[in-house]
């Protein structure tokens, strides 16, 4: 029986010559440029090499950055309609816990724990260094 609501599939493997539009902004080149694809390489992590019709050109670019430019309108409602807030108490409780992780850099402290800290406090204090 064929799927009816499937979600497009933007993340198919692009090859040599395909017209591609950037997804993200990238240096020099904001979403929505298109380009074309030069080079194709990687074994576990493909990487392209793209020239973009704005001069500039551009290597080590992953697969989520870029999608073909006759896909670019079905990305941008794709994106658009995408829903990837979470809710109920999932939501409740994992924004507890980043605000929790996030504490101590915003209170001008730091993520490593203060006994190690404390620990560094002291060998400089017997060293002499501070």
């Amino acid at each position: 029986m064929p799927k009816t609501n499937a979600a497009p599939t933007f993340d198919a493997r692009l090859r040599k010559g395909d017209k591609v539009t950037a997804t993200v902004d990238l240096p020099g080149v904001p979403a929505g440029t298109t380009g074309k694809v030069k080079l194709v390489n990687g074994l576990t992590w493909t990487r392209y090499w793209v020239f973009f019709d704005n001069g500039v050109e551009l290597g080590q670019i992953s697969q989520p950055a870029l999608v073909r430019t006759k896909q670019w309108a079905a990305y941008q409602d794709h994106r658009a309609n995408r829903t990837d807030a979470p809710s109920g108490a999932a939501a409740s409780a994992g924004d507890t816990a980043a605000a929790d992780a996030a504490a101590p850099a915003a209170a001008g402290g730091s993520r490593i724990p203060e006994h190690l800290l404390e620990r560094t406090r002291n060998r400089k204090k017997a060293l002499g260094i501070g």
